[in-house]
């Protein structure tokens, strides 16, 4: 695959450590949602660090790619990507990358997607790539945050849950809650599953995506509560952010 040149058009600050960039690139192939592109850093000595992202925009052609990148405190990209990135300052994207963990519109089977922190990203995409296409399949999404303030696309997301035509939008949060939030902080369990997911009689395709740890607990509850092994597409980040 090749490198391409993107220029920043826009930049959204989605949480105090995380930051949307929207990228021009005249020459983008287009994209399936879910994909990611690896970004590539290169310093005025010839050092140069890459690092994957995923891609949060739409499947669309129009050659507009959005990042939202989470700040890692001893990161070599994220800091830079998440406080000195400027409008009019270009990347280096190489990608689309990823032909496994990917949601297509001609997909019509119910859909339950569940994210962990900014594991949310991809499974935005496919929220986004259902809605252009104006899809029928049926959407849920179960996501894990520590707090309210760590939640990305907050009002797109409340927007999107309360449309006619909604996305069921379920929260777990890890570390504190809005007031009077009918369930204490804590973890996804199997109780939260069977309440919020799609029943496995519907033989839901389920996307599972965060840290590696979450990713692999999450996907055992799904089997335990009589989901599919093979029905299940998971995306794993490392300690650093690094994709799995």
């Amino acid at each position: 695959m090749m490198w391409r040149v993107g220029t920043v058009v826009t930049l959204h600050d989605e949480t105090a450590t995380a930051r949307t960039i929207t990228l021009q690139v005249t020459d983008w192939p287009g994209h399936v949602a879910g994909q990611h592109v690896d970004v590539r850093l290169t310093a005025a000595d010839g050092y140069s660090a890459v690092r994957s992202y995923s891609i949060a925009s739409a499947a669309n052609g129009e050659g507009r790619v959005e990042l939202t990148v989470e700040r890692l405190p001893e990161g070599e990209v994220s800091p830079y990507l998440t406080q000195e990135l400027a409008v009019g300052d270009r990347l280096e994207l190489r990608g689309p990358i990823g032909g496994w963990f990917v949601w297509r519109s001609q997909q019509t089977e119910p859909v339950q997607l569940i994210a962990g922190g900014s594991g949310i990203v991809p499974l935005m995409a496919m929220i986004r790539s259902r809605a252009l296409a104006e899809s029928p399949a049926r959407f849920r999404l179960l996501y894990s945050v520590r707090e309210p303030e760590a939640v990305f696309y907050r009002d797109e997301l409340q927007a999107i849950s309360k449309s006619s035509d909604s996305v069921a939008l379920t929260y777990a949060y890890t570390r504190a809650t809005p007031k009077d939030w009918p369930r204490p902080a804590g973890r996804i369990d199997a109780s939260l599953i069977a309440e919020a997911a799609w029943p496995s009689s519907l033989v839901p395709t389920c996307y599972v995506c965060g840290p590696t740890s979450f990713v692999e607990g999450t996907a055992a509850l799904l089997v335990k509560c009589g989901n599919r092994p093979d029905k299940i597409r998971t995306e794993r980040f490392g300690p650093t952010g690094d994709r799995k």
